[in-house]
């Protein structure tokens, strides 16, 4: 006898089933749940919580949502949605890519939770706002001349979401503080001082008094990490 297989952990490979309370909805209980994770992050999430605040029981969510990693999947999903990639028959794909990617890293820093969400995600999302991300991303990959939009799509979507991590984490670190990134920089500058002096190469990077446009710093970094990308997968279209 074949052994019964295990079913496929995923909100969107199971039938959703009929509420027996119409007041909360699927959609109710995603947009609290993405007010938590984006105030607090994925930890300060909890079923129990999630109820709490939408006077409800933990029993009723779960006639929504099976699990606190399905609750996830949903609200991973939203936040695709909000990602941007230009048409494919875009004339410039390098422009387009850099677009797509800016469009989601920005997603990223809306959601500090979500990069390292996906960074750890041990099953590929199916939910319909990202897999129309990643069609949209083959389309534009294939229709520039990649052989195998797949692996470019991959490569840039670990750059963005390797770079939004470590970003977010940073943002997250400022926040808790209580100050401006600016006023934050500034008060930890002379202990980075200090750290480097004497230092032949790391030590004349932190010999500045005045400190620059931090987020004018994330931006160029950003871009020239893509920029390097982009020359590398550029080296791949045939000629």
């Amino acid at each position: 006898m074949a052994a019964k297989s295990n079913p496929i952990p995923s909100v969107w490979a199971r039938q959703q089933r009929e509420p027996d309370q119409p007041a909360l909805s699927r959609a109710a209980i995603v947009r609290e749940a993405m007010a938590v994770l984006d105030a607090e992050g994925v930890e300060a999430l909890s079923m129990r919580k999630l109820g709490a605040r939408l006077n409800a029981g933990a029993t009723s969510l779960y006639r929504h949502v099976a699990t606190k990693d399905e609750l996830m999947e949903l609200a991973v999903d939203e936040v695709a949605a909000e990602i941007h990639v230009p048409a494919a028959d875009s004339p410039d794909w390098r422009a387009a890519a850099t677009e797509a990617a800016r469009s989601f890293r920005g997603a990223c820093l809306r959601h500090p939770w979500v990069a390292s969400v996906l960074g750890q995600a041990g099953l590929a999302y199916l939910g319909p706002n990202l897999m129309s991300f990643s069609e949209r991303l083959a389309a534009l990959f294939t229709a520039a001349g990649f052989p195998e939009p797949s692996r470019a799509i991959d490569t840039v979507l670990s750059y963005v979401i390797g770079m939004s991590t470590t970003e977010a984490a940073w943002l997250t670190t400022v926040a808790r503080s209580g100050e401006s990134e600016h006023d934050f920089i500034a008060r930890l500058m002379p202990a980075a001082q200090q750290a480097a002096a004497g230092l032949d190469h790391l030590g004349p990077a932190y010999t500045a008094t005045d400190v620059a446009d931090p987020v004018a710093i994330r931006d160029a970094k950003f871009a020239y990490g893509l920029e390097v990308v982009l020359d590398g997968l550029a080296m791949r279209l045939p000629h």
